[in-house]
């Protein structure tokens, strides 16, 4: 730790910025507009009571999670519109956070998209596609400039297992096509919900419906978090693989790495993974041991995350309480001059 903050000391000596960036599905920010590919919950003014008040109270949670966590630059998953992106920002300068630029992505016709809010300048923004299909969702491309600097933040929001890994295996092709493109020292950093445990190839395959690709997962082959052994791509081999990526939950311990709880399973679904360039330390690199979760007391409720709450009783609506069903993770990024 000492040694952490020495160097943290030198490097603001030496007018080098520390960015903090964050990932947070919000679970569920639905605007007041009927598009007619709202979930039924979702559907302005009935009785599931998703109204303006209720609304305004899951903006005001969602702005409080992101005020506290106080990253620089967030991605966000699980948002409906431009508008509902655009609200939170707007309630989040209320509170005194201001995020001055964000992007904002949306495959047609999906229910929900992604975006991201940042206090640094975006030089571009752009979609991905994956699919003209509804399921899956666009990959929102930011480029980011600090000092500088450009790095190229990936926001994805994978199919969730509803479906089975040939889905998401679809999105991490689009994704490596994408990359593959790069000069291979182009730092880039992949964030999101990619409803992927970071060890997938171990997880899934004693589940049949999920396992549909005869063991290939798309977070882990496609994206080469592990070598052709199966052992996981690690912190200093990655520095030496340009077709390699690092998942940043190996610099937590075993037991912290969950992001997510389904029936009594914890999974980490949410992912930061780092390009080569990254670990490499060139005019941005990760700083390492600063990967961690957001996990204060109010967001936890007997040990799980503390989701959005509906009532247990049929027709089942809003009550105003809870967060999501996800935890939001962060890392420390420096970027030299």
């Amino acid at each position: 730790m000492r040694l952490f903050v020495l160097l943290t000391l030198i490097l603001s000596l030496l007018g080098a910025t520390d960015v903090k960036i964050a990932t947070y599905n919000v679970e569920n920010l639905f605007d007041m507009n009927d598009d007619g590919t709202e979930y039924v919950e979702f559907i302005p003014n009935t009785s599931r009571g998703w109204n303006q008040a209720m609304y305004q109270t899951k903006l005001q949670h969602t702005a409080q999670v992101i005020q506290e966590l106080g990253a620089d630059i967030i991605g966000l998953q699980e948002l409906e519109s431009e508008t509902a992106l655009k609200d939170l920002k707007a309630q989040l300068n209320r509170q005194g956070i201001y995020y001055p630029y964000y992007a904002f992505s949306r495959t047609k016709n999906s229910t929900i998209a992604v975006g991201i809010l940042s206090k640094y300048p975006l030089k571009s923004a752009l979609s991905h596609r994956i699919s003209s299909h509804r399921a899956y969702r666009d990959i929102l491309e930011a480029k980011v400039e600090v000092n500088g600097h450009v790095l190229r933040i990936y926001v994805n929001h994978w199919k969730s297992k509803s479906g089975g890994e040939h889905m998401r295996v679809l999105s991490a092709k689009a994704l490596k096509t994408v990359l593959a493109a790069l000069n291979p020292n182009e730092p880039y950093l992949l964030i999101g919900d990619f409803n992927s445990h970071y060890e997938e190839y171990k997880t899934f395959l004693t589940r049949r419906t999920l396992n549909d690709t005869e063991g290939i997962t798309g977070i882990n082959h496609i994206l080469k978090t592990i070598d052709a052994n199966q052992n996981p791509i690690t912190f200093e081999g990655v520095k030496n693989c340009n077709d390699c990526s690092y998942n940043l939950w190996y610099d937590l311990p075993e037991d912290q790495r969950w992001s997510h709880e389904y029936h009594g399973h914890y999974e980490a679904l949410d992912n930061m993974i780092i390009s080569p360039a990254l670990a490499k330390g060139g005019a941005i690199r990760y700083v390492r041991g600063s990967f961690g979760r957001f996990t204060p007391e109010y967001l936890l409720h007997k040990g799980k995350p503390y989701r959005w709450q509906h009532s247990k009783t049929y027709p089942k609506h809003h009550l105003g309480e809870g967060y999501s069903d996800h935890l939001a993770i962060y890392a420390t990024f420096t970027f030299t001059h």
